[in-house]
């Protein structure tokens, strides 16, 4: 059973789920259904995980060309490349029932579009093109927007700037993982960015778009859904994230700054997300 827990790639879905709950309480303003965010929880959790199960038997040849990924259970056959499929169709079936159920149509349909675009668009795409990181960065901004337009039923302008934020933060975040891991990218013939434009490209890149996403983060409390609390929180942490980007360019050690640039997004999302509930503008 650990091996298809394995296959749902359990930190991606847990990285999500956090966003989720982000958005989730950000809509909720203060008065939280227990029920609805569990509910909401449960289905989204299960669609992700499908989407993972997909992806893992779309990069099952790829996997075995990187070394981070080659003892994967589909590249060493520990699980049939049948068996996965219809424990992906199980979970995203369950997942979707879930949601229509429990949440809303607006939620299933987000859902839906996140799934289409992380399984059909990138995983298919991401060999062939240098935009794969951007194409997966629409799937990425999904969760918190899924969450809140399960409490609110719209998409509004608070939805926008999640998804906005989370575009714009998913691009250095796995701009990072890529120059920490060019080698495997390279091995595998994956056309990231550093691969194919080079490392000083995508310090460049990375630089720009750290910058959007603190202006990004900080609409939130421009238009009023969060206080000045969360405003502080994100300068502080937003300001470290962009002194680190501007070190890259005098640095020669691009691999260890590349890891800890990609540590640092994770303080980054981590930090929004815990301090969202608490300066909800009611």
């Amino acid at each position: 059973m650990i091996n298809y827990y394995l296959l749902t790639k359990p930190n991606i879905v847990l990285g999500n789920l956090i966003t989720l709950a982000a958005g989730f309480l950000l809509a909720s303003k203060g008065k939280m259904d227990v029920w609805l965010f569990f509910a909401t929880l449960f289905g989204l959790s299960l669609i992700m995980a499908s989407a993972c199960v997909f992806n893992n038997y779309i990069d099952r040849q790829i996997d075995q060309r990187m070394e981070r990924t080659k003892n994967r259970a589909l590249v060493i056959g520990l699980i049939s490349a049948r068996d996965a499929l219809l424990f992906a169709v199980f979970l995203g079936i369950l997942g979707t029932t879930t949601l229509y159920f429990f949440t809303n149509l607006l939620t299933v349909y987000v859902a839906t579009f996140g799934f289409f675009v992380y399984v059909i668009l990138y995983s298919l795409w991401k060999c062939h093109t240098v935009y794969g990181t951007a194409i997966g960065s629409l799937a990425g901004a999904v969760p918190p927007v899924a969450g809140y337009c399960a409490v609110s039923n719209q998409i509004d302008v608070g939805a926008a700037i999640l998804f906005t934020l989370l575009v714009l933060w998913q691009m250095p975040h796995f701009f990072a993982i890529a120059l920490y891991r060019l080698e495997d990218y390279a091995a595998a013939g994956i056309p990231v960015l550093p691969v194919v434009k080079g490392i000083s490209r995508t310090k460049i890149h990375m630089f720009i778009y750290v910058i959007g996403f603190v202006m990004a983060a900080l609409m939130l409390t421009f238009f009023n859904y969060t206080g000045y609390v969360y405003f502080a929180v994100t300068t502080l942490v937003g300001l470290v994230w962009i002194r680190l980007s501007l070190q890259g360019f005098k640095t020669q050690e691009d691999r260890l700054w590349g890891k800890n640039m990609y540590r640092c997004s994770l303080w980054m999302i981590i930090s929004l997300c815990v301090v969202i509930p608490f300066d909800i503008v009611s």
